[in-house]
């Protein structure tokens, strides 16, 4: 079975940094030939609205066959609220 990751929106951008690239680019080539699906929320979606059009493009450059929708639930609310409380 294929691995499902989920990205932190600064992994996009990572992309671009000079200090980071040495990773994320070969991450991003493997989800562009379909090493893994990469899992996207309204989170991801609402923060990347405000990217760079470069980190932008860079989305929408992966096929969405690569892609899966995560909804937002109660316990991932729960969570991510628990996360924030504990800093």
């Amino acid at each position: 079975m294929k691995e499902r990751i989920y990205l932190d929106t600064s992994v996009f951008g990572g992309y671009f940094d000079e200090e980071f690239s040495e990773h994320t680019i070969p991450l991003f080539d493997r989800i562009k030939i379909n090493d893994f699906t990469l899992l996207f929320s309204a989170v991801t979606q609402d923060e990347l609205e405000n990217a760079p059009e470069k980190v932008k493009n860079l989305v929408k450059s992966i096929r969405t066959d690569n892609t899966e929708f995560l909804d937002t639930t109660e316990e991932s609310i729960d969570l991510a609220t628990e996360y924030i409380k504990e800093k």
